[in-house]
């Protein structure tokens, strides 16, 4: 499933999908434009964060679909 990019002016976001991690991280997320440049998504999650990095399709673009990665934990 892909999204389109959102051009939404308040905030400057934009609509993503995130694939994998665990289930109860949602399969959508409106993150800031910058975002897109830095390829990399964190959604903060129990203690920690879910990691995600953009995806490209076999032309090299980006289908706003980032993939999970790994999990941190926040030191306390």
């Amino acid at each position: 499933m892909h999204t389109k990019r959102s051009d939404t002016s308040a905030g400057g976001t934009v609509e993503v999908t995130l694939v994998g991690g665990p289930l109860e991280t949602p399969e959508r997320a409106h993150v800031p434009l910058t975002t897109m440049r830095e390829r990399k998504v964190k959604v903060p999650r129990n203690g920690g964060y879910e990691h995600y990095e953009l995806v490209d399709t076999k032309d090299g673009t980006s289908e706003n679909v980032f993939e999970w990665t790994m999990r941190t934990r926040i030191a306390e």
